[in-house]
């Protein structure tokens, strides 16, 4: 077979030339997961002769002289709440299974036109409740660097198919670190887009105001051109941003000379003495390639993940609200309507997610919506005015992604407090609408690695990958 490169764009690029075909490509990436996935558990399920009928057309339309996109013959692995056509679309729950949507979500119809091949719809955290993919009906995924350990979550499945080299690239949801967490346990990049920059339509729910789509990949790179690809304006999602995309690949190699890179004093405490050492380390990194180190405060920022866990689990509540055994997904047969709705989710909900729905309902509850959804709205709003204080001063931010590298399986199931703690670092963006990416830089306990979080504010992806390509640069000369 011939050589497949390692990277999207290499393999893109070695498609329209011609050294390898999509066909060869896609094979060989079935051929790995056929080979690892069963000590991995990465994916769902694996779409292998969706994916080979894709690769054909694509090397159709290149002998025949037609125009391909800037991802022909890229496998890619989706996560598995994200509508697929006649396909499987499980988010990893036994409420949903047998359905197979009727559309695509537009980031797959978006990535199809762009010649991206999908080749399986990874697990995740059950609705994308979790830091661990420990949630999932599914059995959880491993870490491919210690299979002992944890991915992170909810997107699990897909940092893991990245990082084993399953595909090169794939797609998760981000809602208080989805992305983030799990590309820094893994060792990749995830990036989280600024909301409404990539369209949530086929995007199965969890908290609509905080939900985002964004890439994996190997390279900061091959995040930039994923990102590009996906996003942009979308009529069927009303919040969509109808603005251009800008050349991010472009300005992950331009440099930092210059910017105003924002270190954070009042920083919650948490971060895992190593992750403490690397977050500095990075800035010495970016400060030696012309960066400018400015401190910036953030008060709000302790008060976040108390915030995110009234807001995302009251808008569960209501998003989940639709499985009831009577449309679609599983049914449990009871004496009457009401008694079907209450067996059929006790059968169908894992206890994260029963967990997340009560305590959304009761905080939307007659006399405590007030008390405590309410006041959370008021924390959010305050956190977003302390973010655009801070980048008044700084062009972006930087924190750690994960308090903490990939732990133990086990090691927090019966503490549901601590297994939010992961996210500490994350929610605070999801709650601005705010662009995020981790990237990996260096190692921590157990020589497992560590990822480094850059913020930016709305609309701000170029700062933020011109961060990125350089963080990326200096922790590949340590």
């Amino acid at each position: 077979m011939a050589n497949i490169p390692a990277t999207a764009a290499g393999i893109a690029d070695a498609v329209q030339s011609k050294e390898v075909s999509a066909t060869e490509v896609v094979e060989h990436h079935l051929n790995v997961i056929a080979q690892r996935d069963g000590d991995i558990n990465a994916f769902n399920l694996v779409t292998s002769e969706h994916a080979r009928a894709a690769a054909l057309r694509i090397d159709n339309a290149i002998a025949s002289g037609a125009a391909v996109g800037p991802l022909a013959g890229v496998p890619i692995a989706i996560k598995d709440n994200m509508c697929t056509r006649g396909i499987p679309t499980t988010c990893s729950s036994h409420i949903l299974e047998g359905w197979k949507p009727p559309y695509d979500a537009t980031v797959i119809t978006t990535l199809g036109a762009a010649g991206a091949v999908m080749v399986g719809k990874t697990n995740l955290d059950e609705f994308a409740m979790g830091s661990s993919t420990e949630n999932s009906a599914f059995g959880p995924t491993r870490n491919p660097l210690d299979t002992s350990r944890v991915p992170g979550g909810s997107s699990g499945g897909s940092a893991a198919a990245v990082a084993a080299g399953l595909a090169p690239v794939s797609l998760g949801s981000d809602t208080g670190g989805s992305i983030r967490q799990p590309a820094a346990l893994c060792g990749v990049v995830g990036v989280k887009p600024t909301y409404g920059r990539v369209s949530r339509y086929g995007l199965v729910a969890f908290a609509s105001s905080l939900d985002q789509i964004g890439p994996f990949a190997t390279t900061v790179d091959d995040a930039a051109l994923i990102t590009e690809v996906i996003a942009g304006h979308d009529p069927k999602d009303s919040t969509s941003i109808p603005q251009p995309v800008p050349s991010l690949r472009a300005a992950a190699r331009e440099g930092v000379q210059g910017m105003r890179i924002g270190r954070v004093t009042d920083l919650p405490e948490g971060a895992e003495p190593e992750v403490a050492a690397r977050l500095n380390e990075a800035f010495a990194a970016l400060e030696s390639v012309g960066a400018r180190i400015v401190d910036v405060t953030l008060p709000s920022l302790s008060y976040a993940l108390t915030a995110y866990y009234l807001i995302a689990p009251a808008e569960a509540s209501s998003n989940l609200a639709r499985y009831d055994g009577v449309r679609y997904g599983m049914r449990t047969s009871a004496a009457d309507t009401n008694a079907m709705y209450g067996a059929t989710r006790a059968a169908g909900f894992g206890d994260e997610v029963k967990r997340r729905i009560m305590l959304g309902t009761y905080a939307l509850s007659a006399g405590y919506y007030d008390a405590y959804y309410g006041k959370a709205l008021k924390v959010r709003r305050l956190i977003s005015d302390d973010f655009d204080r801070a980048y008044a001063q700084a062009d972006v931010v930087l924190m750690p992604t994960s308090p903490m590298v990939a732990f133990p399986f086990g090691d927090k199931v019966d503490d549901p407090m601590s297994m939010y703690l992961c996210d500490i670092y994350t929610i605070p963006t999801n709650l601005a609408g705010h662009p995020a990416m981790s990237v990996p830089f260096g190692t921590g306990a157990h020589g497992l690695p560590v990822g480094v979080q850059v913020l930016a504010p709305a609309l701000g992806e170029v700062a933020m990958f011109r961060v990125g390509g350089a963080l990326e640069a200096a922790g590949a000369a340590r």
